[in-house]
């Protein structure tokens, strides 16, 4: 009996070990695939604040709470089941999703990089039309819950193209698993981000009224979220270049589209880096970035041509204020 129990005693400890193993598997590999996806949360991070911009300052936190669980709803209930589908039942069809992803996100940049280098801002999001407050919030909430599907759908197809092709998981549970993860963490960074900036302001203005050095921080702070939001909106617009182009020269490369691109930079990167490990990653880049700009320039033009403008901003209807 004793020696069965010792027995039972050594099941339970292998078992529990092997799980703990399998929780920081899934913990590295989230991590790992997570750290892919850095262009999308820095453009995530940069484009919510709009969302509550002239809106009631008591506001803002619960209006960035109430995207936040969009946000959630979107990977976990959404994107998640739909990604551990494509994984299991149709492989082949993640690098055609993530191409469109990256399209995507080539083509907002250049879209933004021509609307500052012509002055034609037809495509910034605006403050939708509402008669009340309460209708004008819920509906600045919508719209940035879509928007942020359409981020969140690309987080998720980049983190399980990184699972799966690294095979840093293997199992239906442990993709899950990792997928999760990602999606919480990023979810949490990007709107913990979005609330921290949107209040430095608020925190600003509140020290600016004490006296001395207090003070003259709080002035200091106010005067710096301007140049902050600049600051995150040029580097989101970088990092989606970036993004989407890396996505499309590896999706040129996977599908055997156009694969000479993807074999011209990493050409150029071998030629002008050599074995520079930094080298090769900033030509990399460079490159990744110019096909992104070539590739999102396309789609700009034909998209204009067709729609006349942004099909998802509309055709930005004057702000009507509802307060």
């Amino acid at each position: 009996m004793p020696s069965g129990l010792i027995a039972l005693l050594d099941d339970v400890a292998l078992i529990a070990k092997t799980a703990s193993a399998s929780i920081d598997d899934v913990a590295a590999a989230a991590g790992r695939a997570g750290s892919k996806t850095a262009g999308v949360i820095i453009d995530d991070a940069a484009v919510t604040p709009s969302y509550v911009t002239g809106l009631d300052p008591s506001r803002e936190l619960p209006i960035i709470w109430k995207i936040t669980k969009g946000s959630l709803k979107n990977k976990l209930i959404f994107l998640l089941p739909a990604a551990l589908l494509l994984s299991q039942f149709a492989p082949w069809l993640i690098y055609p999703i993530l191409m469109l992803g990256g399209s995507y996100l080539a083509f907002e940049a250049v879209e933004k990089i021509l609307e500052k280098i012509t002055g034609d801002h037809h495509g910034e999001k605006t403050l939708i039309q509402a008669d009340t407050p309460a209708e004008l919030e819920a509906r600045q909430v919508s719209g940035a819950v879509r928007t942020d599907f359409i981020l969140s759908a690309e987080i998720m197809a980049i983190t399980l193209n990184e699972l799966t092709s690294q095979g840093l998981v293997e199992g239906i549970w442990m993709q899950a698993g990792a997928l999760a993860i990602v999606a919480v963490a990023v979810t949490l960074i990007v709107y913990g981000s979005v609330g921290l900036i949107v209040k430095l302001d608020d925190i600003g203005l509140h020290m600016a009224k004490g006296e001395g050095g207090s003070a003259a921080f709080g002035r200091r702070l106010v005067a710096f979220v301007p140049k902050l939001l600049k600051f995150l909106s040029v580097v989101g617009t970088a990092a989606m270049l970036w993004v989407g182009g890396s996505i499309i020269l590896h999706g040129f490369h996977e599908l055997h589209f156009l694969e000479f691109v993807y074999d011209w930079v990493h050409a150029a990167a071998d030629a002008i880096a050599g074995e520079n490990a930094v080298g090769q990653w900033i030509v990399n880049t460079l490159g990744a970035a110019i096909v992104g700009f070539i590739w999102g320039f396309i789609i700009v033009q034909v998209v204009t041509r067709t729609f006349g403008h942004h099909p998802l901003h509309g055709g930005g209807e004057p702000v009507k204020d509802a307060h």
